[in-house]
């Protein structure tokens, strides 16, 4: 079993609903293409480093899907439900909250929003 958590480059004024609606733009075709956001590069950069999305693979990786989704504006994980995910999620909340990007969790809808 597997499960998505996204992290989203928005501003300071974001909420659950906002980032749902950015969630479903970034998953839909219709996505519209920008400059990179520096936060998500920082973020992938970082997280790819304990994690990496490519080849050669650990054991131990946490993805259940490879590469990562990544945009201008957010990442999308694909990880498993296991105890070796539980690093990579540490990681990944640690990340969004240095480089004040949204987590979002799809399955319940939550939405993390960094300290300012």
């Amino acid at each position: 079993m597997s499960f998505d958590l996204a992290v989203l480059a928005m501003d300071a004024s974001a909420d659950a609903a906002a980032a749902r609606a950015m969630f479903e733009r970034c998953t839909s075709v219709s996505h519209a293409d920008r400059d990179l956001d520096e936060r998500v590069v920082g973020f992938y950069e970082r997280l790819r480093s304990q994690f990496p999305d490519h080849p050669p693979h650990s054991a131990d990786s946490p993805w259940m899907s490879t590469p990562l989704t990544v945009g201008v504006d957010h990442v999308i994980m694909n990880l498993s439900f296991s105890s070796k995910s539980d690093a990579a999620i540490k990681a990944i909340e640690e990340l969004a909250e240095r480089y004040r990007l949204v987590l979002w969790d799809p399955q319940s809808q939550d939405a993390y929003l960094p300290n300012n």
